[in-house]
């Protein structure tokens, strides 16, 4: 469907449906996305206190180390494949499950995303996923960033005893920015648009998702190489240090920046991909990537969130048959 004769630019980080092999090439998409809350939301594993690192931003006087929220990896692997797979229910009528040993390993999302195991005994096989995640920042220091506040269960008896059900778990607040890149190792042109149609269409990460989450994800570009794009951590530091070295915004030094109330998504999404295009730049000792054009881009999302989706993954489901196959050939 989204052959080389027609997009040439694809063929420098995807490989093509019927030449996907199982033994790893040096072939990467990078999905460059900025991720604006939409709503609160909660990101933590133990459901109360969020992840926090300690991140060090600016050179000599302007130098200040903060504490970024964090949304961890698996907050955004686990959302997207549960949304992915349920797509491919909708328009495959494929029944898989996000169980660990239930996985069917025969769809597009289990062959793209990869499975350790399956429950059937006779299909002992261990699939190493093609799409790599890394934990994303907040520009802003959690104390910005983040707020406590009380939530409780108080049952529905007119009297009853004193319980310990109130808790404050960390909700990060709406507005709240994350610069991300989702990376693809030797995935087809069809995989890419899948990956794409998820990032736009999934809105809702983290804890509680059926009541809080929701997230509007910004596709900013997509670049194809021989090696992987920018790092989220980097483009964060990039960002920031943009953002103070506008006139207009108002900001006099690193620490305004981190805790500031907010800051504009357009602009922020405008100075992160001048970062990621800085970070791949051969005049500055950049990397092996290639931005993909604009247009490209858009036929590919338009695929991926109309109705020529279903197509497209009925295609890539047969090639992924036969990249599975190869392991009985060995």
């Amino acid at each position: 469907m989204f052959d080389y004769d027609t997009y040439s630019e694809l063929e420098r980080g995807t490989v093509p449906a019927e030449e996907m092999s199982i033994a790893p090439q040096n072939n990467f998409t990078s999905i460059l996305v900025l991720r604006e809350l939409e709503s609160h939301a909660i990101f933590t594993t133990d459901g109360q206190s969020a992840d926090l690192a300690s991140v060090a931003v600016g050179s000599g006087d302007d130098r200040e180390t903060y504490s970024p929220g964090l949304m961890f990896m698996r907050k955004q692997t686990g959302s997207d494949r549960r949304f992915g797979k349920s797509l491919q229910r909708d328009l495959l009528d494929v029944e898989c499950t996000m169980q660990v040993n239930g996985m069917c390993q025969d769809c597009v999302e289990c062959i793209l995303y990869g499975s350790a195991a399956s429950d059937d005994a006779d299909q002992q096989l261990s699939i190493t996923s093609r799409v790599m995640y890394d934990t994303a920042y907040t520009l802003r220091d959690a104390t910005a960033a983040i707020d406590e506040k009380f939530q409780n269960a108080p049952g529905d008896d007119y009297a009853k005893t004193a319980e310990a059900t109130i808790r404050e778990p960390d909700f990060f607040e709406p507005g709240t920015l994350f610069p991300t890149v989702i990376t693809l190792r030797d995935a087809t042109p069809e995989e890419l648009a899948f990956v794409l149609g998820i990032t736009v269409k999934n809105k809702r990460y983290g804890a509680a998702t059926s009541r809080l989450g929701r997230v509007k994800n910004h596709i900013l570009g997509v670049y194809t190489g021989s090696e992987e794009g920018a790092a989220n951590l980097g483009l964060t530091r990039d960002v920031i240090k943009k953002l103070r070295d506008n006139e207009t915004t108002g900001f006099d030094s690193i620490q305004d920046v981190i805790t500031a109330s907010a800051h504009d998504p357009q602009l922020v999404g405008e100075y992160l991909r001048a970062a990621f295009e800085e970070r791949i730049d051969a005049n500055h000792g950049g990397l092996d990537v290639e931005r993909v054009p604009e247009e490209t881009v858009n036929d590919l999302t338009a695929a991926a969130t109309g109705d020529d989706l279903a197509n497209v993954l009925q295609s890539q489901r047969e090639a992924s048959r036969k990249f599975v196959e190869q392991t009985e050939e060995e």
